[in-house]
């Protein structure tokens, strides 16, 4: 199918759905001429064959009902509630989910759903389910207990595979075991612990920062933490800085220092900006199930846009591959061991990776899937961090005066100082709470699975093969599970007696995942956040938002109710949290008067 229209192949993947109908119509009428000795009609073959496929596709939609609800009832459960639609096959959803994707805060029009319905919903797309759950006893089942029933399933493959292709994150079964087993040796605690190359990076951008500030500009800290996470993550993933910060740090729209065409040129940039543009697109696509080909019609966005990252990671992937080849044969001849040679790749997970095997797409495509965990995640919760330090000033002060206690003004944090300041984590929780990097996700049942009863509900039935997207964006925010505050931003409920509701229910938090497929890359993120933290707080004060430069919410939003009236920038996603058009802050840098 190379080659051919996305579109195209999804009108023949779908082509059995118009010839069953119109050759039954043709099988009646033959009847009909057989029965009667004469042809039918001119007005009854016309409204046979017109109205075949209508007809055959209600009976269809209804058999599947009445099937799904019998065997719910031989289970003793229940149906989701499902979406109430005004048109054939969705329609009206579509176009709310599509308008609402590009204008509407994140997560509509689904929140509305589940505001409405509960906390499982079933949001059926051209006649497909999808059981939306924002239960914690579901999703427990999904990830963790039941979790042999579900796998990431064809239609996400189909919608991700541009992107990932067959890596961690896109994978089921055997291919998902042989990539998870590739991958796991290489976060061990001692590699995760060293801060080298986190220190350099973050001392280049906080300098870029600093010197941003003092010619009188606010600092998009969203892009700076981005080029801080791309460039520690390609060379501890690569062993290949992608020099991002050498770029320099986008100037505001307004001011007379625009960016010029070699800035936009420049290959991180360019980089960058196809890897945003892939994600982006592949979240559009994860809404819309397998009708994703026809909003693509003529052609694959993401193919192209990958097309330009792999430029980048080809060349690297390739040299390291000659390195080792040109290694095995140096042994082979003098029979003697390997040279450090060996370390320096093996200090670098394609070096683990290349020690596994020798294809070049399975290690791109694994390199691809740990690079957007490593950098996009982390910069979304840095992000987000950074935004409710500059809306909460007295956390700030409070998480800075522990930075300075544990730290003091200028030392470079252990690994022990990280873990031992509490109340940073409290922070880093919170904030992982209230905006999770991963907002959705989504799993396909293998077979009929029965989702455990909540709350004294029923248990609820999930048919084969279909599509379990599930929210811990939503999930983290339910006032039943986090008590009356859950939309406040506050991280003593991580230290005092709201406590309980976490440590009574741990999959009421699930920022990385559980079970099986959760985060190997966790504590490593937790060190890398924690580390920059300490250094951005040794060297300011104060943050705030630069009201006058940053791009606001619409009026819609702040008439609403909830926690999205409250925002003050504008949330997006595509794999990740992001804010749109950057979050400009500016930031008054420490005195001595403020490190006591």
């Amino acid at each position: 199918m190379v080659g051919i229209p996305p579109g195209f192949i999804y009108i023949a993947r779908q082509l059995h759905r118009l010839v069953r109908p119109l050759a039954l119509a043709y099988t009646g009428l033959r009847i009909w001429t057989v029965l009667f000795e004469e042809p039918a009609p001119h007005w009854l073959r016309v409204s046979a064959y017109l109205f075949s496929i209508p007809i055959v596709a209600a009976c269809s939609v209804l058999y599947t009902y009445l099937r799904d609800r019998r065997e719910a009832a031989r289970r003793g459960a229940a149906l989701a509630p499902r979406v109430k639609s005004l048109w054939p096959g969705g329609l009206d959803i579509i176009l709310s989910i599509t308008q609402d994707f590009r204008d509407a805060h994140i997560g509509s029009p689904f929140d509305r759903y589940c505001e409405e319905y509960g906390p499982v919903v079933n949001v059926r797309i051209m006649f497909e389910d999808q059981i939306l759950t924002t239960e914690p006893e579901h999703i427990k089942a999904v990830l963790s207990t039941q979790f042999n029933s579900f796998e990431k399933g064809p239609v996400l493959w189909d919608q991700l595979s541009a992107l990932l292709g067959t890596g961690v994150f896109n994978s089921d079964g055997e291919t998902w075991k042989f990539h998870r087993s590739m991958t796991r040796p290489f976060f061990s605690k001692d590699r995760i612990s060293h801060f080298d190359i986190i220190e350099k990076h973050a001392e280049d951008a906080l300098n870029q920062a600093k010197a941003r500030l003092q010619e009188g500009y606010p600092v998009n800290f969203q892009d700076m933490v981005c080029r801080f996470t791309l460039d520690s993550a390609t060379e501890f993933l690569l062993g290949k800085c992608v020099r991002s910060l050498s770029a320099g740090l986008v100037y505001p729209k307004n001011s007379l220092r625009g960016q010029d065409e070699d800035y936009k040129n420049h290959p991180s940039n360019v980089f960058a900006r196809a890897f945003l543009n892939a994600q982006t697109n592949a979240a559009f696509r994860s809404r819309l199930g397998s009708f994703w080909r026809l909003a693509e019609f003529w052609g694959d966005c993401i193919k192209k846009e990958m097309e330009v990252c792999h430029k980048f990671i080809d060349p690297i992937l390739k040299e390291a591959l000659a390195t080792r080849r040109s290694m095995n044969e140096r042994k082979q001849s003098t029979g003697q061991a390997r040279t450090k040679e060996k370390g320096v790749l093996e200090d670098t997970l394609l070096g683990h990776l290349i020690n596994c095997t020798d294809d070049p797409t399975v290690i791109r495509d694994e390199i691809v899937n740990i690079l957007i965990a490593a950098r996009d995640t982390t910069a979304s919760t840095l992000t987000f961090l950074v935004y409710m330090l500059s809306q909460h000033p007295v956390v700030l002060k409070r998480l800075r005066a522990e930075v300075v206690s544990t730290v003091g003004s200028c030392r470079k944090p252990t690994n022990d100082d990280v873990r031992d300041m509490k109340y940073m984590r409290a922070v880093i929780n919170e904030t992982l709470r209230l905006y999770p990097p991963v907002p959705f996700n989504v799993r396909t049942s293998v077979g009929a699975v029965t989702l455990p009863g909540a709350n004294g509900g029923p248990p609820i039935y999930v048919p084969p093969k279909t599509r379990t997207p599930y929210s811990v964006l939503f999930m983290h925010r339910r006032k039943d599970l986090w008590g009356p505050d859950a939309e406040v931003f506050d991280p003593d409920r991580f230290l005092d007696e709201r406590l309980k509701y976490l440590t009574s229910n741990p999959f009421i938090f699930l920022p990385f995942n559980a079970g099986p497929r959760i985060c190997l890359g966790q504590q490593f993120a937790y060190n890398e956040m924690s580390f920059f933290l300490v250094c951005l707080l040794q060297r300011f004060s104060s943050i705030t938002l630069a009201e006058d430069v940053q791009t606001r919410p619409s009026a819609g939003w702040t008439e609403g109710t909830g926690r999205h009236s409250q925002e003050k920038v504008v949330i997006k996603h595509h794999l990740t949290l992001y804010v749109e058009e950057g979050l400009w802050v500016r930031m008054e840098e420490a005195g001595d008067a403020d490190i006591t």
